[in-house]
């Protein structure tokens, strides 16, 4: 049996990764403020806890995958209170910079390490490991944890200082806003021409417009069927905001991604908000009128 790792947060992604790490013979104790989460991955063998100190006694190494500033801060305090011995803290949620660098204060104050580790890859990537760590912060620390990155991502690097992780992600973060929507309006453009959507993906996938984000969303959109979501709408616009005042701030156009937001609005509002975001092509077919046979 490998080490003990924790898992906080078992959403989606924090679900994925934590199912993975027992797979590969891990001891995983997991960790959600929803019973409902913490239910569903109990009933797959896992063991839960219900409170973050009963985690922090028995994982030196916590992975966190968190929605929002507001959980990150409040683990961290959680893991203060808990006045357990040094422990690794893999963060991966996507957050902006100062909430991380916040948090990674108040974990080295506590006597933590505390790793700026967000991941590119969907829900669905993360369930069969095709998960990328760009990850940041103590160059020791990472190396040890080489090992484990490998028990849920197919890849995982090191970039530097703490931060860069995150920038790295707000990078590919704004190509995927990007070519989810491209993907979109190219399948509604053929579906509009008469094309069946499904020859438009084989047709696709093996020319020079293919992409990572068509291979993952066209079949969802020429199923028309949105859910289960790999990354939620609503989600989504948490993410495309951090990345809008990162760029903002490093006074860095982005027209593409600004082009984008009406779109994933329009998705908020037709009632995508939990579904997939593959669902802005339902926003695009509304636009062209286009009405499906079947």
């Amino acid at each position: 049996m490998k080490a003990i790792v924790g898992v906080v947060g078992l959403g989606i992604m924090g679900g994925a990764m934590a199912r993975n790490l027992a797979a590969a013979d891990r001891r995983v104790v997991g960790f959600d403020i929803e019973a409902a989460r913490r239910a569903e991955l109990a009933a797959d063998g896992i063991e839960t806890v219900d409170d973050l100190a009963a985690l922090a006694r028995s994982a030196p190494v916590i992975i966190t995958s968190l929605p929002s500033p507001a959980a990150l801060h409040a683990t961290a305090q959680s893991l203060a209170a808990a006045r357990v011995e040094r422990r690794v803290v893999v963060e991966t949620s996507t957050l902006t910079l100062d909430d991380k660098l916040e948090a990674e204060a108040a974990f080295r104050a506590a006597g933590h390490v505390c790793l700026d580790c967000p991941l590119s890859g969907t829900g669905a990537q993360a369930r069969t490991k095709d998960l990328v760590v760009y990850a940041s912060g103590d160059t020791a620390s990472i190396a040890e944890l080489k090992p484990l990155f490998a028990d849920f991502a197919k890849e995982a690097h090191d970039l530097g200082a703490f931060g860069n992780g995150s920038r790295m992600k707000y990078v590919a973060n704004l190509l995927v806003a990007i070519h989810n929507v491209a993907t979109a309006e190219a399948m509604v453009l053929g579906m509009k021409a008469g094309l069946d959507p499904h020859q438009i993906i084989g047709l696709i996938t093996p020319g020079a417009g293919n992409s990572r984000v068509f291979e993952l969303r066209a079949p969802m959109m020429a199923d028309n069927t949105y859910e289960p979501a790999t990354m939620k709408v609503s989600t989504w616009q948490k993410d495309m905001a951090i990345i809008g005042r990162f760029a903002a701030d490093l006074g860095c156009p982005t027209p593409l991604l600004s082009a984008t937001l009406p779109v994933y609005a329009s998705a908020m509002a037709r009632g995508h908000a939990g579904h997939d975001t593959a669902a802005v092509c339902e926003v695009l077919e509304a636009m062209a009128g286009l009405k499906r046979r079947g």
